[in-house]
């Protein structure tokens, strides 16, 4: 047996975005026993499969085409307009959980390409809130995850800068002074949602505070990758795990003290299973 001190953060878990999202979908699966949900819900297995036992149908953009009549739910991360067509064609009702921050951040993008801006987005190609944020400039907006897929010379005088909500602040400046220093003029919109830059503080904070770090997460999140990497800079023994059967005994001493964290996407259920499971040591 192994005494270990653990402690969950508090300020881990869903955002207000996906707490939104769910508590939609569970009212609706309560209401009528199934929905379609286009898209994963949230990007964690875990709390998709407890949906799905509950009737979730997770269903993608070709499957919605054959869809007719139907209540489908739009996710935290927002969608296209070809979306909003396609359900009105299709007579579906959209139970829509965008979250608000996506919603301004699709309205900002789309008034700079009414404006005829030229926009360049600091994202996650493929992304599900990035493919609603490009819907919004006709496919013409130009999608980075690094400042070394640009042609710095060849880039315009003149240009707009958007930031997925999830992405880093640190980055997203980092990334402006170079655009910068190369003689462009850059008008720059820091569109990160501050639920998760802040996260990054408080993570950092947290992380400090314990001998080991237990990082939960689903494999899909952008903002899991980000938030480890900065528990995993403070504190170099921080493991990244997505649930209980990966945690392995030989990371931990006696005595040792040990905080669990996790994304905007962590579900505090699960952070509360592997705690338990750590106190069964």
């Amino acid at each position: 047996m192994m005494n270990l001190s653990v402690k969950i953060d508090n300020n881990s878990g869903f955002c207000f975005g996906v707490v939104y999202a769910i508590e939609m979908a569970e009212d609706m699966l309560e209401e009528q026993g199934y929905l379609y949900c286009l898209g994963d819900i949230v990007h964690n297995d875990e709390e998709v499969k407890r949906l799905e036992n509950k009737g979730l149908k997770i269903i993608n953009r070709e499957d919605l085409k054959l869809l007719n009549n139907e209540k489908v739910l739009i996710r935290a991360h927002g969608e296209p307009p070809s979306t909003y067509k396609l359900a009105i064609e299709n007579n579906l009702t959209l139970i829509d959980a965008s979250c608000p921050v996506v919603l301004k951040l699709q309205n900002r993008i789309k008034n700079s390409f009414d404006k005829e801006e030229l926009i360049y987005i600091y994202g996650k190609h493929g992304h599900a809130e990035v493919e609603g944020l490009l819907g919004q400039t006709n496919q013409k907006a130009v999608v980075f995850q690094d400042i070394n897929e640009l042609d710095i010379p060849s880039l315009p005088k003149n240009l707009t800068l958007y930031s997925q909500t999830t992405k880093s602040t640190d980055k997203f400046y980092e990334i402006k002074e170079i655009l910068t220093n190369a003689g462009i003029t850059v008008n720059s919109n820091d569109t990160i949602c501050r639920q998760v830059s802040n996260r990054d503080k408080e993570l950092r904070n947290f992380a400090g505070e314990f001998d080991k770090i237990i990082f939960v997460s689903g494999t899909k999140s952008s903002n899991g990758k980000v938030l480890y990497n900065v528990c995993k800079d403070q504190n170099p023994n921080t493991y990244f795990i997505s649930n209980t059967s990966e945690l392995d005994k030989n990371w931990f001493a006696d005595n040792d003290t040990v905080g669990i964290c996790g994304a905007t996407s962590t579900p505090m259920w699960l952070m509360e299973q592997v705690r338990d499971e750590l106190l069964n040591y």
